[in-house]
Parts: C-alpha cells; sequence; structure tokens
C-alpha cells in the first residue's frame, strides 16, 4: 500500500481524536453538533459536525474512516491537497444544510453529527473518476463496478430516507453529500449548471 497522504491522514487523525475527546469532554456535541434552527444552531456547526461522531457507536466512526481511507486517499493523489480539501468541505456543507432543510420540514429537534456526508461526497467523486474500477464491500461481499457500486447506494440511502425520515440516520444529508460533490466535479468540468469555462 502507498503511504497514506497528508489531508486524508490528518482527516482520519481528527475525527479519531475527537472522539475520543468527547468521553473527557461531553460537552463538545452541545457546541459543535449540527443543531436544527432554533434548537441550539450556530454558523460553524455546518462543518464542525462533520468531525463529531456519538461515542456510543464506534461502527459509526470505523466505517466513516475506513472510506475515508478507502477513497479518499486516491482521490488526493489525483487532484492535490487544494482541490481535494474543497471537494470534502464542500460535501460536509452541502450535507449539513440539506440535513437542516429535513429537520425544519419533518420538525425535528435532534442533533446530527459524523463524516457520512463529505464519505458519500468521496464515493461518488470516485465513482465518476474511476467508474469502472472494481470494488469489493464489505456487505455484500460482491464484487461491483465503482459507478455500479455508487448507483446502488445513492438509490439505497433515498429508499431508506423516504420510508422513514425519521430513523435517526441521516440518510438525505448522506444524498446532499453526494450532490455537492457532484457540482463540485461539474464546476471544476465547467458543465451544467456552471456553463462551459
Amino acid at each position: 500500500m502507498p503511504p497514506m497522504p497528508p489531508v486524508t491522514q490528518a482527516l482520519l487523525l481528527i475525527n479519531v481524536g475527537v472522539f475520543c475527546a468527547q468521553f473527557l469532554l461531553p460537552f463538545l456535541p452541545a457546541l459543535f453538533a449540527l443543531w436544527p434552527w432554533g434548537h441550539g444552531f450556530l454558523p460553524w456547526q455546518v462543518v464542525t459536525y462533520g468531525f463529531l461522531h456519538d461515542p456510543s457507536n464506534f461502527f459509526h466512526l470505523f466505517f466513516n474512516m475506513l472510506g475515508l481511507w478507502m477513497f479518499g486517499s486516491e482521490l488526493e493523489r489525483v487532484w492535490g491537497t487544494k482541490r481535494y480539501l474543497q471537494f470534502y468541505f464542500a460535501s460536509i456543507v452541502t450535507a449539513g444544510f440539506t440535513q437542516l432543510a429535513l429537520a425544519a420540514l419533518i420538525g425535528s429537534g435532534n442533533p446530527t453529527v459524523g463524516a457520512s456526508g463529505g464519505l458519500f461526497g468521496l464515493l461518488l467523486a470516485f465513482g465518476m473518476m474511476f467508474p469502472n474500477r472494481t470494488i469489493m464491500p464489505l456487505f455484500p461481499p460482491i464484487p461491483m463496478k465503482a459507478k455500479v457500486f455508487v448507483a446502488v447506494f445513492g438509490g439505497l440511502e433515498l429508499l431508506l430516507g423516504v420510508m422513514d425520515p425519521r430513523s435517526g440516520v441521516a440518510h438525505f444529508a448522506h444524498l446532499g453529500g453526494m450532490v455537492g460533490g457532484f457540482l463540485m466535479i461539474q464546476y471544476w468540468r465547467g458543465r451544467v449548471p456552471f456553463g462551459r469555462r
């Protein structure tokens, strides 16, 4: 395996560090999780929520960091650190605003945490950059092309989000991360909806 590139490594270490810090500083989610409007929302939360994970759910952190390593490392090598950071934060912020809109629509007062919005943006980008690369997911352990993998996961998130928008899993935030990532790539390529540059 090639060495992990610097931004991916830093993101991974920050997420793990904040996860551990929450055991010592339990007030962190009150300030840095993404709270709905009228329930404790603060402007910086549209970014900081992406570095928090529920301390009672280690697997949420584990699978997000596994995906960050799998997909983010290669994208950072292709794009370089500046473009990779722009893309990752665009996905995180778009996922955050999508979750805020959904919370307002369904009247939820629950906070959102996790890097999943950024991860789903990276997943979409990987599928667009390397559509025919074969991926072996953990669940189900069936080899499939990256473009199929992205379509399956995107479809599942949409289905699960429509079936139960109050499930406690931010399915539409995941989709928002994918939309933000797609728009960023379209902007770089000078394509619709940004026209040609």
